[in-house]
């Protein structure tokens, strides 16, 4: 079974760089069996899907967010990460992350992490 587990800060300032990590176990993230997602849920609204990043790296993002999202691996320590740029409050929410499986469609998610942008 795939575990996924957020880290990273929990508040950040406007206009600084949000970052966070998802160290996975249980599979590697460059097997071609999964592909790794970012999702968040602002409060009070629905999931928001913020990219992904696939086995051999290729990464796709959100149209509304992709001049500030990037999204990165670690192979060697099997785990792929988060940068939002130029936060606003408008970006706090429960940062999720997720593995999909690409031919069965099962899905394994991480608890999620709070992250709230504030002075």
């Amino acid at each position: 079974q795939v575990q996924l587990q957020e880290s990273g800060p929990g508040l950040v300032k406007p206009s600084q760089t949000l970052s966070l990590t998802c160290t996975v176990s249980g599979a590697s993230i460059t097997t071609r069996d999964y592909a790794w997602t970012w999702i968040r849920q602002p409060p009070g609204k629905g999931l928001e899907w913020m990219g992904v990043i696939t086995y051999d790296g290729s990464t796709l993002y959100s149209p509304s967010l992709k001049s500030r999202t990037s999204i990165s691996r670690d192979t060697d320590k099997n785990l792929f990460s988060l940068n939002l740029t130029s936060v606003t409050p408008e970006d706090t929410a429960v940062y999720y992350c997720r593995a999909t499986h690409r031919i069965l469609g099962r899905a394994y998610w991480g608890q999620g992490t709070q992250v709230t942008v504030s002075s």
